[in-house]
């Protein structure tokens, strides 16, 4: 039985894969449309520049009612991230409108990292750093970007196909968007 929740992140996959913004990839995890994968490019011009960081959205079966529990999977340095990677990030708690979806949840997210709001810390290190040392703040960035990299690496390197190999398939609901 497909449930409101499901239709609705069958028609944010559909959107997402047909106007993705910039510097923005998601999908669904392999048969389960409530877990998503998503990866955020750094924005260009910011401290975040060149960083690939992976994050992880879980839905419920109250979406869009409710809003997701997303949390950043690779290491991350900002004043808005918790030290388990799940974010303070207004439109994701107190906030929340069922006219959100994933592509702009992730826009937003993408926003944050180089827009943070210090006065509402998850993490008071980067929030004082942010604020009084922007120097070194932006140090921490630089090697929180260049862990992302080998991060990616790791990730990718499991999952790479062999030269003229045709990629794993798609799920089947992924096969029934295109």
């Amino acid at each position: 039985m497909t449930t409101p929740a499901r239709r609705r992140l069958m028609r944010d996959f559909k959107y997402l894969q047909k106007d993705p913004p910039m510097g923005i990839q998601g999908s669904p995890q392999e048969n389960n449309i409530m877990i998503w994968d998503a990866v955020i490019y750094g924005p260009a011009d910011t401290p975040f520049e060149d960083g690939t960081f992976k994050l992880q959205i879980e839905f419920s079966e109250e979406y869009p009612n409710k809003p997701p529990k997303v949390k950043f999977l690779s290491k991350m340095f900002h004043p808005n991230v918790y030290s388990d990677g799940s974010l303070c990030l207004d439109i994701l708690q107190n906030r929340w409108s069922p006219s959100y979806d994933v592509s702009s949840i992730l826009t937003s997210i993408q926003s944050l990292l180089d827009e943070p709001n210090p006065s509402s810390p998850a993490n008071a290190e980067a929030a004082k750093l942010f604020q009084e040392n922007r120097a070194e703040y932006e140090k921490r960035i630089q090697q929180v970007v260049e862990a992302s990299w080998m991060d990616f690496d790791d990730i990718s390197s499991g999952s790479e196909s062999e030269e003229g190999e045709e990629e794993d398939e798609l799920p089947d609901f992924r096969a029934m968007m295109v």
